[in-house]
């Protein structure tokens, strides 16, 4: 049985970016980006793409291996508005594993330090029972308001220093670890007990529309020097 099998949905068709999944950014195409990363961590046994467009891997280059999969999506999982954790579950019951990792394509700037460290945090947390999931996080400290100006977390009337306030986390959506079993008791891929893993800006850019988009892209040629 493998230990670690990384999740990666991808589907054909986007709604803000068109075709975003497998449009180039910076000379590839964007889901090679994070597939590149997985198949670089060790600990990672296998990499499952599901996916509503196989025919799409071929003709950009990519096969098949030992430790890379790619699934079709059943239909009845298919479409815009259907949960994400239905198709969790469609992957974690055909693709056995002790524990499961999940991220997305539009995560090209996560790198592979980033994965390592949160498998080997997941792994030690989950042994000593402070956890049964891991889900990456991004850390503010600043005043954050309602839609109406009513301000949330702070007392305009006493402005402390931004660095005394309450910290907030925000789910970033770029990397989650859980159990087969904390899985199927929430039906969800953050279990009842998570750890929060602080991840830095960049490796958490996330492309939703044309300006994470450039923004990416951007980051990508700097890498490139």
């Amino acid at each position: 049985m493998n230990q670690i099998v990384a999740l990666v949905p991808i589907k054909a068709n986007s709604e803000r970016v068109k075709g975003k999944n497998f449009r180039p950014l910076a000379g590839k195409p964007l889901y090679r980006w994070i597939v590149d990363t997985l198949l670089s961590v060790p600990a990672i046994d296998q990499v499952v793409i599901n996916t509503d467009a196989k025919e799409r891997f071929s003709e950009t280059g990519l096969t098949e291996s030992k430790r890379l999969l790619l699934r079709q999506r059943r239909p009845e999982i298919c479409g815009d508005f259907v949960s994400m954790n239905r198709v969790l579950e469609d992957d974690i019951e055909n693709v056995s594993s002790q524990y499961y990792l999940m991220t997305h394509a539009t995560n090209p700037h996560l790198s592979a330090e980033v994965i390592s460290k949160g498998i080997d945090l997941f792994l030690s947390n989950l042994k000593s029972g402070k956890c049964d999931s891991l889900f990456s996080v991004n850390k503010f400290q600043g005043r954050f308001y309602r839609g109406d100006g009513s301000a949330i977390n702070h007392d305009p009337k006493n402005l402390i220093r931004t660095q005394d306030l309450e910290p907030w986390y925000l789910e970033n959506s770029c990397l989650y670890l859980f159990t087969r079993e904390s899985f199927m008791t929430t039906q969800a891929r953050i279990g009842k007990k998570p750890f929060l893993y602080e991840i830095p800006l960049v490796d958490s850019v996330d492309i939703d529309d044309q300006e994470t988009w450039n923004l990416a892209e951007s980051l990508a040629y700097a890498k490139k020097g």
